[in-house]
């Protein structure tokens, strides 16, 4: 389904003792230092020898972020703040240019891209790329939410996406989502696949009441009983509990692994379909930078289990790539230390060993 290749680190000891001259005291930029180590392996794949190493200058190059949005039928259930009529008036935002994540994207250097996945009223736009698998999925606390079928035509269209973006010289990409309702699936996902209580999984999304998480929750625990069958499978788990956006954000990680690039991974919605994606393809890990922890209940245990460090705690629950487009800087910073910073030798400054 994918071919990623895993990621040769035949350069680790030359990209460590590049860091380690920095004139700094060991490990002093603590995350920036792996952050370098990540992207410097990542795009270094393609380096045929250590001569050619020592003069390649990595970079992020057209960093683009992907919206996705889609509608989800269990909107209907009571589980959010808003109707699903929302997601549709967010995307004509987002192609207005008036959301937060216009504003980062222009202020960062981020390109921005939107993807109707499948919403209710689609917004006619020359900018909206058209990739849409129904117009809302069912509701996954009593149907499976799509078919099978819909999970790979969504696979293909972010695979043709993403190649876009690789022959266009992108080699960093960051996902995000927009769906009214789809908290609510990101939290069946996890606990179906971390096999956890809906409890321990659920949270208030983009604000609710307790009266809606307490909905909520059984609303998970109802799916998680009625599809209990499907989770031994990512792609049958997928189609029972995913959404429209959820489908392409996997796709699109286990696609751009497979071109090489660098995948900044957003929120709680994301790191579900991160997770999804390392159990059909566990070689996509290697590639997966993850940007911040969300306000979102389940978001720290989710990342706890991932064994992964995020770059920023802002307490963000906004969604729409807003984490994955402010760690920007700070990917940006750890290659501008590991190209430019002086060594030891180069300043003329004693090393001192701890």
């Amino acid at each position: 389904m994918f071919n990623i290749p895993r990621i040769a680190n035949q350069f680790s000891h030359i990209i460590a003792d590049k860091i380690n001259q920095k004139t700094k005291p060991l490990g002093a930029l603590g995350q920036l230092e792996q952050c370098a180590t990540q992207l410097v392996t990542i795009f270094s794949q393609k380096v045929s020898s250590e001569a050619a190493f020592k003069a390649f200058t990595p970079v992020i190059n057209k960093p683009t972020l992907l919206v996705f949005a889609g509608d989800h039928g269990v909107a209907a259930h009571g589980v959010s703040i808003a109707p699903s009529d929302v997601t549709s008036q967010m995307v004509t935002n987002f192609v207005s240019g008036g959301a937060a994540i216009n504003v980062f994207c222009q202020q960062l250097g981020w390109l921005l891209e939107v993807v109707d996945c499948g919403i209710l009223h689609p917004v006619a736009s020359p900018s909206v790329h058209n990739c849409r698998l129904g117009s809302i999925t069912q509701p996954l606390n009593t149907n499976m939410a799509m078919s099978i079928e819909q999970v790979y035509r969504g696979f293909d269209n972010a695979k043709q996406l993403v190649k876009q973006l690789s022959l266009k010289g992108c080699n960093t990409v960051a996902f995000g989502e927009m769906g009214i309702g789809n908290t609510t699936s990101a939290a069946a996902i996890m606990a179906a696949m971390l096999k956890l209580p809906a409890q321990q999984c659920v949270g208030k999304g983009t604000g609710v009441s307790d009266d809606i998480v307490e909905r909520k929750i059984a609303v998970v625990e109802q799916a998680l009983i009625l599809h209990k069958s499907q989770f031994a499978d990512p792609i049958s788990l997928l189609a029972a509990l995913g959404g429209f956006e959820i489908v392409h954000i996997t796709g699109a990680m286990l696609a751009a692994a497979e071109q090489g690039m660098a995948v900044v991974v957003d929120g709680f919605i994301c790191s579900a379909a991160a997770m999804i994606a390392i159990n059909i393809n566990p070689t996509v890990k290697e590639y997966l930078i993850f940007a911040h922890c969300s306000n979102e209940q389940g978001h720290r245990l989710m990342l706890d289990t991932l064994n992964v460090k995020p770059l920023l705690q802002l307490d963000l629950r906004l969604g729409e790539g807003s984490g994955a487009a402010l760690s920007l800087p700070l990917l940006q910073a750890s290659l501008g230390f590991y190209n430019q910073m002086a060594s030891f030798a180069d300043a003329g400054v004693e090393q001192v060993v701890s």
